[in-house]
């Protein structure tokens, strides 16, 4: 289990390692083409929504030991999410034939 820390008030959500090794793929395209989104996260105390935008810190703490193999489909689906009027969701991972390699993610 990961963790997303966010803001300068240090808002956290914990997100499985595998989900946010693919969240942060597209935080880091959509920040570095200064595309602010809104990003849900659903939780045991209800839905979340923040506004991700490149003017605000964000921190990707992984507690697992290994970088997550990553699945060019579901980043590409996370993208298109995020690009939407309805803003990012964690999606459900789509079947791969085989994992991309960490360096060869489509952007």
């Amino acid at each position: 289990m990961g963790r997303l820390i966010y803001g300068s008030d240090g808002q956290s959500l914990d997100i499985d390692d595998r989900a946010l090794a693919h969240l942060r793929v597209v935080f880091m395209n959509k920040l570095r083409r200064a595309e602010p989104f809104l990003f849900h996260h659903t939780e045991a105390s209800g839905l979340r929504s923040l506004w991700i935008h490149p003017a605000v810190p964000i921190v990707f703490h992984f507690y697992g030991s290994r970088q997550p193999a990553l699945n060019r489909e579901w980043v590409e689906s996370l993208m298109i999410a995020a690009s939407g009027a309805h803003g990012l969701s964690v999606l459900p991972e789509p079947a791969a034939a085989t994992p991309a390699p960490n360096d060869q993610v489509p952007v």
